[in-house]
């Protein structure tokens, strides 16, 4: 008999040990399927508040629950068997004070299984993620371009173009890394100030809109995979799904019009009666 090997889902020391070293291969995940297809080629899948916008709709991720977070960490979790998974701590879930950002986090990583939670961590969350990391939540930050700050910054618009905002992202990363982040993901920013940070910090830098500088690089899926019509400056598109999903969808309705579906070969037929035995 030949023994079954069980794949080994990375841990927080493999990411934080990518420091320097081959660049981490990040994507977000909403859902098992697609968790399914990116885990072999992925370090971090990433389960991003991003869903408000990307799967339900919503404007900005200001309006995404705990509940959508712990529903949708699930599924990736269902799906993946070797990636790093990390969930996001969704707006108004961390922030007013130590004791209710563990319990949330606790939530998230109890119902979910996953591996750490993210945090859009301005230089007042340090105090946060050194709480969680001492209570043993691992804890990826997340500076510069801000998501959820988008009502107080009118937008999404890159950082550190300033230098008022440039002493602003690097005073986060300090604090982030100080505070025990095993990662930082860095959005938004010019090269040469993701190049600092990446210098400075001790912990791996994940790039989105911030250069090759970064110690690794995420995107949000469906826009590198071609699913909406405009995507950001820092997006590359490895395919168009957009139109390959819309030309299959109008070949279907043609064909459904036309009762050219379902055929035969998509049709049940009733079975002959097998012979009496006498």
């Amino acid at each position: 008999m030949s023994k079954q090997t069980e794949t080994r889902r990375k841990t927080v020391k493999d990411i934080a040990a990518a420091k320097g070293k081959t660049p981490l291969v990040c994507l977000t995940a909403y859902d098992a399927p697609t968790a399914r297809l990116l885990d072999p080629h992925c370090d971090v899948l990433l389960v991003g508040d991003s869903l408000g916008m990307v799967v339900h709709g919503l404007p900005s991720t200001v309006g995404v629950t705990m509940e959508m977070m712990i529903l949708h960490g699930q599924a990736v979790m269902r799906g993946s068997e070797q990636a790093f998974v990390v969930v996001d701590m969704p707006f108004g879930s961390y922030e007013t004070n130590n004791d209710s950002a563990f319990l949330n986090a606790a939530r998230i990583m109890k119902e979910t299984g996953c591996q750490a939670i993210k945090i859009e961590s301005g230089t007042y969350a340090a105090g946060q993620i050194a709480h969680l990391v001492e209570r043993g939540v691992p804890v990826m930050g997340h500076i510069g371009l801000r998501p959820q700050a988008i009502n107080v910054d009118g937008g999404f618009r890159a950082k550190g173009r300033t230098t008022g905002e440039r002493d602003r992202v690097i005073a986060e990363a300090r604090a982030a890394d100080e505070a025990g982040a095993f990662a930082i993901v860095i959005e938004g920013v010019a090269e040469d100030l993701a190049a600092e940070i990446t210098a400075e910090v001790g912990c791996p830098t994940i790039g989105i809109g911030a250069s090759a500088a970064c110690d690794g690089q995420i995107l949000v899926t469906h826009d590198m995979l071609g699913l909406f019509d405009w995507t950001p400056k820092f997006v590359r598109r490895y395919a168009d799904l957009s139109t390959s999903i819309s030309e299959a969808t109008a070949a279907y309705a043609e064909d459904v019009r036309s009762r050219q579906f379902p055929a035969a070969a998509e049709t049940y037929a009733l079975r002959k009666p097998e012979p009496e035995r006498r």
